[in-house]
């Protein structure tokens, strides 16, 4: 302890303090205090100290790093605080170095992983979030964009459940070593290498706070994977693993902790997507798909109650005479952010959530509400068919039997006036419940038509044994007829061959994407029954296929 006057001049110490500076008494004595423990370095604390002083404040306590006479550092407590009835105050200071010692040591323990000895999760993302906040201003010392490797190992689980925990953790700190030391090689590095962290499990991280650009980070990411993919000798056992690698860079103003990791990790679960064993790098444009795919799921339920969706009707046209046989409906999202969406941007999406179920009984029910008006409407006319999809997903969630038994009886639309589509890799190989219930709907009176015919397992042992009357042909062989000067034989004698089977089996055959006469032509000639395309018409209103019927045109 030492009293200081109210000028800040050191008026008598203890022997304590002596010793703590490493110097004699005299040495003290009249001594500036500011300047002894360091108090005038930073303005905060000078201004404080000088409120104390004055009298105008009551206590100052701060930490200081000091240096001893023998040339050693010491961390102290700094205390000051006016004495009772006097002008003076005093100045006690406080050796804290082995608690600070303590802290650094328990502080490295909280922030690293004991397995690997890297930085762990809490300490990249203080060293991410310190970061970014340095770049919000940054100079032209810096680059003011950051960037970050996250990789995930492929097969770490076969290796803990084949060999065991044990090998597993030896493995990780060699991948830990192998991470470091390319990190620290990276050539484009700026004032030294990355930090490298583990994140937890098999999951590591490399934050490139002064990137260079877009190139650094991929080839960095290159590199890494290489050194993971070289084979580990581990526990006389010699390891082969590697690596896929979510690459985000971008400039650090205007960027989140939680924005860019969101785009690491969505990065990383590409890599895995694509194959593993690979890096990828952030595409905007594939994530605002992805948002939208997102937001297209979560709103499909609530859009059904909402009615946002509807069914248009594309006809298929008996292809002898060209006349209108019946229609295939197709469902049609109205979303009110996104404008009308086609089938093929939300059926996915509802086959996974298990929305389909709901969305499918609802465009049967729509669908064979719609046939039956159009047969009432015009009672002269033969009544038209109304083909309607179905998921596989409907038979094993849902009793698609008794929901179409139901929907029949309450539209009043006879069996034989619907038709169920199925694909072809959902219909093949169908055994048990699947197989059960299309035998029912064939029972009951309903037509069940193969889609996409051609392009899933094409098992025809399966034909005879399916319930099944309809054939359509997937639009790629449709397609191949449309180079009409320089027609391809293969093509017709495969579409050939497809027809004479279906029809030796008693299957009537549509082809799908007819777009020119010229195509229609040869497939008639070939031998196809019925034809679906832009070249009759467009998916349309149900108002326009009312029109089609009720003067009985033609459309081809």
């Amino acid at each position: 302890m030492a009293v200081v006057g109210p000028d800040g001049l050191v008026l008598r110490a203890n022997d304590a303090l002596v010793a703590l500076c490493g110097t004699g008494q005299e040495q003290l004595h009249r001594r500036d205090a500011a300047t002894l423990v360091d108090l005038d370095t930073d303005r905060r604390t000078w201004q404080a100290y000088r409120e104390v002083l004055g009298g105008r404040r009551s206590r100052l306590r701060c930490t200081r790093r000091l240096k001893h006479a023998d040339g050693r550092t010491l961390w102290a407590e700094v205390t000051v605080a006016p004495v009772h009835r006097s002008r003076n105050v005093l100045l006690s200071v406080t050796d804290i170095s082995d608690r600070r010692e303590l802290q650094a040591r328990l502080r490295h323990l909280q922030m690293h992983d004991p397995v690997t000895r890297l930085p762990n999760r809490a300490l990249f993302f203080e060293r991410l979030t310190s970061t970014l906040e340095h770049h919000a201003s940054y100079d032209d010392e810096t680059t003011g964009r950051v960037g970050i490797c996250y990789l995930d190992l492929d097969g770490f689980n076969a290796v803990n459940d084949t060999l065991g925990h044990r090998v597993g953790d030896q493995l990780l700190a060699a991948v830990a070593t192998r991470l470091t030391e390319c990190a620290d090689n990276d050539a484009h590095a700026r004032g030294g290498g990355h930090l490298v962290a583990r994140l937890g499990g098999d999951e590591f991280a490399v934050l490139v706070e002064d990137s260079t650009g877009t190139r650094q980070l991929t080839d960095l990411a290159g590199a890494l994977l290489d050194t993971v993919q070289r084979p580990f000798d581990l526990a006389g056992q010699r390891l082969s693993v590697s690596a896929s690698i979510g690459v985000v860079e971008r400039t650090a103003d205007g960027t989140t902790v939680n924005g860019l990791m969101q785009a690491a990790d969505t990065t990383l679960y590409w890599a895995k997507a694509d194959g593993k064993a690979r890096w990828t790098l952030f595409d905007p444009e594939r994530n605002a798909h992805r948002m939208t795919r997102q937001a297209l799921s979560s709103h499909l339920r609530p859009a059904l109650e909402r009615g946002e969706f509807a069914l248009d009707y594309q006809p298929l046209v008996g292809m002898a005479d060209g006349t209108v046989h019946g229609v295939e409906a197709l469902v049609r999202w109205h979303h009110p952010r996104f404008g009308t969406l086609a089938p093929n941007r939300f059926i996915g999406i509802a086959e996974e959530d298990g929305s389909i179920v709901q969305l499918g009984q609802w465009v049967l029910r729509t669908a064979c509400r719609q046939a039956r008006r159009w047969q009432l409407d015009h009672p002269g006319e033969p009544p038209i068919f109304v083909s309607v999809n179905v998921a596989v997903r409907q038979v094993w969630d849902s009793d698609l039997v008794a929901d179409v038994a139901e929907i029949l009886d309450e539209t009043g639309l006879a069996p034989g006036l619907l038709q169920l589509e199925l694909t072809e890799s959902a219909v093949m190989g169908s055994a048990g419940r699947p197989l059960q219930a299309l035998q029912a709907l064939s029972e009951m009176g309903v037509r069940i038509a193969i889609d996409d015919f051609g392009t899933g397992y094409s098992n025809l042992a399966y034909l005879s044994r399916l319930p099944v009357s309809v054939l359509k042909l997937d639009g790629s062989f449709v397609r191949g007829f449309q180079e009409e000067a320089h027609p391809n034989p293969a093509d017709e004698v495969i579409v050939q061959t497809m027809v004479d089977l279906a029809h030796r089996l008693g299957l009537t055959v549509t082809a799908e994407c007819v777009e020119t006469a010229g195509q229609a032509a040869r497939l008639r000639r070939i031998g196809c029954d019925t034809g679906q395309g832009w070249l009759y018409s467009r998916a349309v209103a149900p108002e326009r296929i009312a029109e089609l019927i009720r003067v009985g045109a033609k459309v081809a």
